[in-house]
């Protein structure tokens, strides 16, 4: 296996950024900072002046949030900036945007069906649930228990009951308590491939923090002994995450649909790619993360897929959920990721797995392991 050579060395010295480098970046790129590019970021990695100086260049904020492709190649290229290849840092940020506030979780009440934890419920959230008292069942008022937990009603035994009762819920609170409603169903269950319970509204799973599951390919060509990646846009028209980087394909995993079968539909739908070519997409793990949002709590693992395509291949959208694409070298995706925040929160570590399999994260960076290790933060299984 070829590694670019940009990326084997994981010392060297300090870089230096010229002052007049600074602030032509600083002018170019500017976005608010929980849009398009990283917070400061506070580790225990080493601080270097020069990476301060990189991150302030990348946290200005103005009322534009939009970038563009031309915006993209040039933050992505070598010479654009002179940081240290051998930190960490900018991948941990998107670490640690996937797993926010998890010392909130003792606002969460279990949510339990068979005596299986299938999920968590906000305190606050499950007020809007007390009056629908035909499907849900609270533990006493009175009660501060830390084994506390809701369950639905015992007459409710079936999936189907469950599903139909819990759907006319969701139906009833509507899109002012859950919003963007997609009429797509999720498995509720206690881990992948276990007996589901019932099925849920996916816009509702993080509300009743449930075990979400998707899959996410990764499409690269090879050219030249090098390795690139088709990267999609989103459209500025999605509900989530409109115009950032997505991946050439991903999708959630729908009720009854198995993950290779999902990427073959997903890959027709999100990028005109034919199941005689998709068909052959080679599993490579998962990765999973868990996320605090106020009410939502996100329990998500993602099956990731590798898929090598031919130079000749243009991917082409079919549903309108991708503005565009464009194939850019892994070096420079991987500065994208470190430099920004670009991509859809959780493409980024979809990528970072990608960069330790093919080689282009080397162990010879500090903190490679524990780096590693945080891909799977969330509960994967």
């Amino acid at each position: 296996m070829r590694i670019e050579p940009a990326l084997m060395a994981c010392s060297g010295g300090i870089p230096q950024l010229s002052h007049r480098l600074i602030d032509s970046l600083a002018f170019r790129f500017t976005a608010k900072a929980f849009r398009a590019f990283p917070k400061p970021f506070t580790t225990s990695f080493p601080v270097r002046s020069t990476q301060q100086a990189f991150h302030k260049v990348l946290t200005f904020a103005s009322d534009d949030d939009v970038f563009t492709w031309d915006d993209v190649v040039r933050i992505s290229k070598p010479e654009t900036l002179s940081d240290d290849l051998s930190d960490l840092r900018g991948y941990w940020e998107k670490i640690k945007i996937c797993n926010r506030r998890l010392e909130s979780q003792s606002e969460f009440l279990s949510f339990v069906i068979e005596d299986q934890i299938v999920g968590y419920i906000h305190k606050g959230f499950a007020e809007n649930l007390r009056s629908f008292k035909d499907v849900f069942t609270f533990p006493p008022e009175n009660s501060n228990s830390k084994g506390s937990s809701i369950t639905l009603h015992p007459s409710l035994s079936t999936a189907e009951d469950r599903t139909r009762a819990v759907g006319d819920v969701i139906k009833s609170l509507g899109e002012e308590h859950i919003p963007g409603i997609r009429n797509e169903l999720y498995p509720v269950t206690s881990s992948f491939g276990a007996s589901i319970f019932f099925s849920l509204e996916r816009a509702a799973a993080p509300y009743f923090g449930i075990k979400a599951y998707g899959v996410q390919m990764n499409g690269y060509v090879e050219k030249d002994g090098k390795k690139f990646l088709w990267i999609g846009k989103r459209s500025q028209q999605k509900t989530t995450y409109p115009g950032m980087l997505d991946q050439l394909v991903a999708g959630g995993l729908p009720h009854g649909v198995a993950c290779g079968d999902n990427v073959v539909k997903e890959c027709e739908e999100e990028a005109g790619i034919p199941s005689s070519i998709s068909s052959v997409a080679i599993p490579v793990g998962a990765v999973s993360y868990m996320d605090i949002d106020g009410y939502r709590f996100k329990r998500d693992v993602l099956f990731c897929y590798d898929l090598k395509l031919p130079e000749s291949f243009m991917p082409k959208n079919q549903d309108g959920e991708v503005e565009s694409f464009k194939l850019i070298p892994v070096t420079d995706v991987a500065n994208i990721i470190r430099r920004t925040q670009f991509f859809k929160s959780n493409c980024s570590l979809v990528i970072i797995d990608f960069l330790f399999r093919h080689g282009y994260i080397r162990p010879e960076c500090f903190g490679y392991l524990d780096l590693l290790q945080s891909l799977r933060s969330g509960d994967c299984s």
